[in-house]
């Protein structure tokens, strides 16, 4: 169990990646544009598209697994931080089977949507050229998969007691289990 965690913490860790290198794409992008549009009047062709379609969609999807793996997603414990200890541990981890189905459910409908897009071609008209943007779509049935994995894998790890191996700053799993 634990050698698959650390498999999926170096997949999310690559997209996290990924992620950024977009952000910071964007911003040079974004930079370049208006330095180029101020000083020169020549703005980049295409940059609201690029940013909007590929940029934003990069780095708003792929990390969506990170934020799980670093149990760091919000949440509003008004209630259940009322309930003892155990019932608040189950509770939790039986949600985790829930988030499962949902990301599973998003992850097909997503993904019928981008083949639907694929299909078209479905691309954006800047001036007089012709962006596609049939790639980006791709990137929410992958962040989706990629999250319904995680919290499908946080559930058997609930189920087994095992150690999850997915939070690569924790030490190696010793011999008793959480």
């Amino acid at each position: 169990m634990y050698a698959i965690g650390k498999f999926l913490s170096r997949i999310i860790d690559s997209l996290t990646v990924i992620s950024g290198l977009a952000i910071a794409l964007m911003m040079l992008h974004i930079t370049v544009d208006v330095i180029l549009r101020s000083f020169f009047n020549y703005p980049l062709p295409g940059t609201i598209t690029i940013v909007s379609y590929y940029y934003m969609a990069i780095a708003a999807f792929m990390p969506l697994a990170f934020a799980e793996q670093k149990q760091a997603h919000i949440s509003v414990e008004v209630v259940t931080e009322l309930m003892p200890k155990v019932v608040q541990k189950h509770l939790a981890g039986w949600m985790l089977l829930f988030s499962a189905a949902v990301f599973a459910l998003m992850t097909l409908r997503s993904w019928e949507e981008a083949m639907s897009k694929y299909g078209i071609k479905a691309s954006i008209v800047q001036g007089e050229d012709s962006l596609p943007v049939w790639p980006t779509y791709f990137m929410l049935p992958l962040g989706c998969c990629l999250m319904f994995l995680v919290v499908a894998y946080k559930f058997i790890v609930y189920l087994t007691n095992q150690p999850s191996g997915l939070d690569t700053e924790r030490a190696a799993p010793t011999s008793d289990a959480d």
